[in-house]
């Protein structure tokens, strides 16, 4: 599923926590001409490598300027759950839209079996941000989670046991040693390619417990270098596409920044595809994983 954007533009309540964003020096009106082009772009890339891909359109108001990236607010699971998440920024609360859920529901033939609501940790001021705060391994049940202002422990234990997961939480820092804002941006875990910047897990005993996890659910590691990281290439997400196979989602930039010998490891475990997006992350500091949220719900 993927929203297309209405009022897109570089997020100020975002700004703080997340160093990739505001390097766009676009009026906001641009920003959002871009966005729609690019949207579509990655759209059109998607469903010519055989992947069904749900589009909503964004409503004008209230103004949800980041709200091209659904994966933070709602997450789709093969047991019929929805579930909402607790998020940071006060105008990204609001991109949690009812409508979303009962079209999924009632019109396009999924079945919704009961919302999962861990948003009442706002009042607390505890958050997660979906697939954004948490890489799941969903076949081994397990959720990654770098630790920041987005990603607290109480709404990520609260969904690990309201979903039965395990948890796997480290602390991550940029090259400059600023906790990284999103899980999502150091890492990526397929159904054998586990794609992480393990680098930026300054602690050791935290980094081998990720590793280590990785590898006893049957993971090969690629490792992105922090150069890598902030092109985007951990931001990447596998996909399954009409006929079962594997397809590998990423951004052009983020493509760019990979080695050959990284390109042949990914292009060995699926199809690779990739799209221009690049104001979209120069504006939002978000990438490709962060524009999609999995459809994992059964069928009527």
């Amino acid at each position: 599923m993927m929203i297309r954007p209405t009022r897109f533009a570089s997020n100020p309540m975002t700004a703080v926590s997340n160093r990739f964003q505001g390097r766009s020096t676009a009026s906001p009106d641009e920003q959002q001409l871009l966005a729609v082009e690019e949207f579509d772009g990655l759209v059109n890339v998607l469903r010519s490598s055989g992947i069904d891909v749900v589009v909503i359109d964004d409503t004008h108001e209230p103004h949800t300027p980041d709200s091209i990236f659904p994966n933070n607010w709602i997450s789709l699971h093969a047991d019929g759950r929805v579930v909402l998440y607790p998020m940071e920024a006060e105008n990204r609360r609001t991109e949690r839209r009812t409508d979303v859920i009962e079209k999924l529901d009632n019109e396009l033939g999924f079945q919704v079996s009961e919302i999962v609501d861990l948003t009442g940790h706002e009042r607390a001021a505890h958050f997660l941000e979906g697939t954004g705060s948490m890489v799941l391994d969903r076949s081994n049940r397990v959720a990654y989670a770098s630790l920041s202002s987005r990603t607290q422990l109480d709404p990520l234990g609260d969904f690990a046991q309201r979903m039965d997961y395990d948890v796997v939480a480290f602390d991550a820092v940029d090259g400059e040693g600023v906790p990284i804002y999103h899980t999502n941006v150091l890492m990526n875990v397929g159904e054998k390619l586990a794609v992480i910047c393990d680098a930026a897990i300054p602690r050791e005993e935290q980094r081998e417990a990720v590793l280590t996890r990785l590898r006893e659910t049957g993971h090969e590691i690629m490792n992105l270098t922090y150069a890598q990281l902030e092109a985007f290439a951990g931001n990447m997400l596998e996909l399954r596409n009409a006929d079962g196979e594997r397809v590998i989602a990423m951004s052009q930039q983020a493509h760019e920044s990979l080695s050959k010998e990284q390109l042949q490891l990914l292009e060995a475990n699926g199809q690779v595809v990739t799209a221009p997006i690049d104001n979209i992350e120069m504006s939002a500091g978000g990438s490709v994983r962060c524009m999609l949220a999995e459809i994992h719900l059964p069928r009527q």
